[in-house]
């Protein structure tokens, strides 16, 4: 179920199924209308009526299929209308199925109703939303009464989250076989609501036939690749992780890296300190090894010695010139490395000359960018710039170009491979908010290339054990209490397998 479809997907779902017979279009509608009007008997209390907003497409056949339940359930239902369907369609069918009052959607009014249902637009809305509509939708915003959208809010595009003129929003969605992105990326997921996902009678065999490449992230999309503890162990073959520090003013990111790195499972993680910080970095590590290096050679040469898997620089590195010395010399070089994370100034570091890392030699290793808004404007400038990508889009085209993994963070997180694929995470929280907390996620990802994960699923996991730690903790989180939180993370994980 963690699979996701484009409003498009969906429609060729719908025709798939109808194709193959098992189900008409109507039938369809009839299975949607249902589930919507199940939703609405539990959600709108007392004895008030029940306003429905109906378009003149399949979104709002739906609507009048849910009216009519509602009805024969002893609910006083109005349907407000913005257009009429067009002759022979399912929609058309759905409005003569209705038996009870259709106004006009203009005639809308604030009066005694216990709630409204959206059915406007569904997922595939490409327009702006104006005139009638908008005011209409403006008026039931600013009522406070409770709404529950059918398939997408109107005014949200299933396709990126992006509102198009203006979007109802909602209390409660209720969309129909899979998800669609629009439901988990912002500022889309916050019109939704709760979110309810009804069974319409579309077989799971479709997407076989489809083959959609974008997944809600949840643990079923990794949980089968996470590393696991073998009995005869030893603390490097479970992974040795290297983590470049600052300069003795800047140590801590590193440090939380290096001890998320070791959370994550990496049996034995170095931090490599330039000569100024050794005696601050010392002073705060026990588990976590230290090394001095002062050039790209002592790292490299290090990396290849002591047989280490992966890297991170980034984390309070400073210091461009030798960010990149150090960056282009590891993933030229024979030294065995699987996977190398770049964040922060490992990323900012290539500011205005980022084909210098795109096109880099590399000997095997992955690499892997987690950039916020800002550090992926640094790097890809042209496609942050655009307003017609959705943010999966814009992770696609940059994981393509950099060929690399990318995790486009923010509160809808995307995680995204050369390949095409692409994960939404939907359990962010405002918790993460805090300094540090990206340190923390860049040194999981790490810990977890270190072990042999594949880096789509390291990366992937590392973004949604690192939400799920922070949700344990809620208010008051800051960065230090994240690599703590993990193994709990960990246990619940190891239940649920």
């Amino acid at each position: 179920m963690f699979k996701l479809l484009t409003p498009e997907e969906m429609a060729r779902a719908d025709r798939l199924t109808i194709e193959a017979g098992t189900k008409d279009g109507f039938t369809l509608m009839l299975a949607a209308g249902h589930a919507v009007a199940d939703v609405a008997q539990g959600m709108f209390s007392g004895k008030g009526a029940i306003a429905v907003f109906c378009g003149p497409g399949n979104n709002g056949g739906d609507g009048y299929v849910a009216a009519q339940f509602l009805r024969e359930a002893g609910r006083d239902v109005v349907c407000f209308s913005a257009g009429q369907p067009r002759p022979g369609t399912d929609a058309m069918r759905a409005s003569i199925f209705y038996k009870g009052e259709v106004r006009s959607l203009d005639e809308f009014a604030l009066t005694d109703f216990a709630g409204v249902i959206d059915a406007l637009y569904g997922a595939g809305l490409s327009r702006p939303v104006g005139g009638v509509e908008a005011n209409a939708i403006n008026t039931l915003n600013a009522s406070g009464l409770p709404v529950i959208a059918v398939d997408l809010p109107s005014g949200v595009s299933g396709e990126s989250g992006a509102v198009v003129g203006v979007a109802v929003m909602a209390r409660a969605t209720v969309t129909f076989f899979r998800k669609k992105p629009g439901h988990l990326l912002q500022p889309g997921r916050s019109y939704c609501g709760v979110l309810h996902l009804a069974d319409i009678g579309i077989a799971d065999e479709v997407l076989n036939q489809i083959r959609p490449d974008t997944f809600e992230n949840m643990p079923q999309l990794w949980l089968k690749k996470l590393p696991a503890l073998d009995v005869n162990a030893h603390k490097y073959s479970r992974g040795h992780a290297v983590v470049f520090s600052g300069s003795a003013h800047s140590t801590g990111a590193a440090r939380l890296a290096a001890m998320a790195a070791a959370r994550s499972g990496a049996g034995a993680v170095t931090l490599l300190s330039p000569p100024d910080a050794l005696a601050v970095n010392a002073y705060h590590l026990t588990s976590i090894m230290l090394r001095e290096t002062r050039s790209p050679n002592d790292a490299e040469g290090f990396v290849e010695n002591r047989k280490v898997a992966s890297a991170l620089l980034g984390p309070g590195y400073g210091s461009p010139s030798i960010a990149r010395g150090n960056i282009l010399a590891l993933l030229a070089a024979q030294n065995g490395l699987k996977g190398f994370v770049l964040d922060a100034d490992g990323i900012t570091a290539f500011e205005n000359r980022p084909e210098e890392l795109f096109g880099a030699k590399r000997n095997g290793a992955t690499l892997v960018l987690t950039p916020h808004e800002g550090e992926f404007a640094r790097l890809f400038p042209d496609i942050a710039e655009s307003g017609s990508m959705s943010k999966t889009t814009k992770a696609r085209e940059a994981a393509s170009r950099a060929n690399a993994i990318i995790v486009f963070k923010g509160p809808d997180t995307v995680i995204a491979a050369p390949e095409g694929h692409a994960a939404i995470n939907a359990n962010g929280t405002p918790a993460l908010a805090t300094a540090g907390s990206g340190d923390v996620l860049a040194g999981m990802i790490c810990g977890l290339l270190a072990q042999g994960m594949p880096a789509f699923e390291a990366a992937s996991a590392s973004v949604w054990i690192h939400a799920d730690a922070a949700r344990r903790f809620g208010r008051g989180l800051i960065a230090e209490d994240l690599p703590e939180l993990i193994p709990a993370v960990w246990a619940s994980l190891a239940r649920a397998e």
